[in-house]
């Protein structure tokens, strides 16, 4: 415990001053995440065959490229180009060619670095954006996700008792969901409704923030049978007491993706 919270301390310390100031920093602070969450999907892929080392550092060149992708925009599109896809194709499935060797790289293992370094570079990028649209709308995400899931832990603690997917993730309850998901919407709004725009309409607001709580939930258990399925308790153990990038973003990931396509009714 003690070094669970020297973590989070550290966490705080670094995370938040960088929030703040947002723009170019914060933006690299989030394509080295971004790096260090591919780490973590590869690492885990890993478990059951390794990749060529040099296929592994144009990964880690692409996400973080991607991450920093119009990183001063606030606008919900994607611009990117398609000579960069197209040179992403290039190097990842053209090796298949001049490896020729199936049982070190075939056409499976492309697709698992696209679509991991797509996924990551595309979800730590649309952090970036959110942040430069408004700070007060990423601490209204962070308190989603962040309430939600405390509460969630207390309340299957306390009162916990039936399964919620006992296949991917044994301790989460329904009682837990249900109280994370009622604190969650519960201080979320309020901070919205005070903070942000206190205009907007409160049924709408509280019907939004609590599909996000859920949303976050969902999130958590999708990468928990990423886990699940190549045997892994934790991502990895970048931070001490609290696994890995991915074990501390996956609620957010899929949060952010679900407030982009309401933001334009809640706002």
């Amino acid at each position: 415990m003690k070094i669970r919270i020297i973590s989070a301390i550290i966490m705080i310390a670094v995370f938040v001053p960088l929030l703040i100031i947002g723009e170019l920093p914060f933006a690299l602070f989030m394509a080295v995440l971004s790096m260090a969450g591919l780490y973590e999907l590869i690492k885990v892929r890993e478990t059951r065959k390794k990749y060529p080392v040099l296929l592994k550092i144009f990964a880690y060149i692409m996400v973080f490229a991607f991450c920093l992708n119009n990183f001063d925009s606030i606008e919900f599109t994607s611009q990117f180009d398609y000579r960069v896809m197209a040179l992403l194709l290039f190097l990842f499935l053209s090796p298949i060619v001049f490896i020729n060797n199936f049982d070190r790289y075939n056409f499976n293992d492309a697709l698992f670095l696209i679509g991991s370094l797509l996924f990551i570079g595309l979800s730590f990028n649309l952090i970036v954006i959110t942040r430069n649209f408004d700070i007060t709308y990423i601490i209204y995400l962070f308190i989603i996700t962040t309430i939600t899931d405390t509460f969630a832990l207390v309340s299957g603690m306390l009162v916990g008792k039936h399964k919620l997917c006992p296949k991917i993730s044994p301790k989460k309850t329904v009682e837990g969901l249900v109280g994370g998901v009622f604190m969650g919407t519960f201080i979320a709004t309020a901070f919205y409704y005070t903070v942000i725009n206190s205009n907007c309409s409160l049924v709408f607001l509280i019907f939004s923030t609590m599909l996000l709580c859920f949303v976050g939930q969902l999130g958590d258990l999708v990468f928990s049978s990423i886990k699940r399925y190549y045997g892994v308790k934790d991502f990895s153990n970048l931070i001490p007491g609290h696994g890995g990038i991915l074990d501390r973003f996956d609620s957010l990931v899929f949060v952010t993706f679900a407030f982009i396509i309401i933001k334009g009714i809640l706002l």
